[in-house]
């Protein structure tokens, strides 16, 4: 069931959810938290879905904050804030308030979401496209215990996720490390099995538009300590990680992945074996980030110790080769 509330206010849509919950049954009682979704107008119908999927493990309160992107060819909007409200088979296992904010009224999010927060529940802000450039520092940041971006969605992802290097604050995650989840635990049962040898050189590619591959070299250099080369590649079938290449006495361990969802993993004298290890979607991610409201502490410290580290010795090694 959808509601439209057109220019309303939060009041309003309080009392509404209110009336929903008396006359239909929905209610909000055993949410586990609180959910906002900062989008842009026309781009919200994509997360609100991953959302839905998600509230299926997570039963939670969505609210969507949806603005107007200006492009300075037009004269600001006259200021109002149209709601929706989505519950039963539109909004999953939770309850969606959509709130599309114009002119003056998107410029406090913060005011907007307040008064609709479920009470003594976490709040975790999602910023499904281009996030800001501090998080933590931003209206819907500072309410948030969980700040979730998602680098590869930034106009440039490699420099968005070096940004997140300086940017970082206790609570912030993304996406992009998050899709790294089958791989780095693909590659520690690898490493768990004998021989238990030192690796002695690591290698990682992938596409250039894909932040997860210098995140994977950054976590491998932090945990081997040992100098990770990685590779980034462009053209039409480059997506995502490619593959991770382990150098120890015994010889080469590789993990790659040419085929959509299927890598090969290559040990010596060990036969050839296919694993599934699909790009994660989008509801995955989501869910995988709302299993936790304390800070991600190897996050915290592959982003602002280990990518720097990588980016020292990629440019070490750069200089060698000049």
């Amino acid at each position: 069931m959808i509601v439209d509330l057109p220019d309303t206010t939060t009041s309003k849509i309080s009392k509404a959810l209110v009336r929903i919950r008396e006359e239909g049954g929905a209610v909000a009682l055993g949410r586990v938290l609180t959910l906002i979704i900062a989008s842009t107008l026309g781009n919200e119908e994509e997360a609100i879905e991953a959302a839905n999927d998600a509230s299926r493990e997570h039963p939670m309160r969505v609210i969507v904050v949806s603005t107007q992107v200006s492009d300075g060819t037009h004269a600001p909007a006259t200021a109002r804030v149209d709601a929706e409200i989505r519950v039963g088979g539109d909004a999953g296992a939770s309850e969606v308030i959509v709130l599309r904010a114009y002119g003056e009224a998107a410029s406090d999010p913060e005011s907007l979401v307040m008064g609709l927060l479920l009470p003594d529940a976490p709040v975790v802000a999602w910023w499904p496209g281009v996030a800001p450039e501090v998080p933590a520092e931003s209206p819907l940041g500072r309410i948030a215990y969980r700040r979730v971006t998602d680098a590869s969605a930034q106009p440039d992802p490699q420099a968005a996720l070096h940004r997140l290097c300086t940017s970082y604050r206790p609570g912030d995650t993304d996406f992009a490390w998050t899709r790294l989840t089958l791989w780095r635990a693909q590659l520690a049962a690898v490493l768990d099995q004998p021989p238990y040898e030192a690796i002695t050189a690591v290698s990682v590619s992938g596409a250039a538009d894909s932040p997860s591959t210098a995140l994977l070299a950054a976590w491998l250099q932090l945990q081997l300590q040992v100098p990770v080369e990685y590779e980034l590649t462009s053209g039409p079938l480059s997506h995502g990680i490619r593959g991770v290449h382990l150098t120890r006495a015994s010889g080469v361990i590789s993990l790659e992945r040419e085929v959509p969802e299927i890598a090969t993993l290559t040990q010596p004298g060990r036969p050839l074996q296919d694993l599934t290890l699909k790009r994660r979607s989008l509801r995955d991610c989501l869910s995988d980030e709302l299993r936790r409201l304390d800070p991600d502490e190897l996050y915290g410290e592959v982003i602002t110790r280990g990518l720097p580290q990588l980016d020292d010795v990629v440019a070490e090694q750069t200089g060698a080769h000049l």
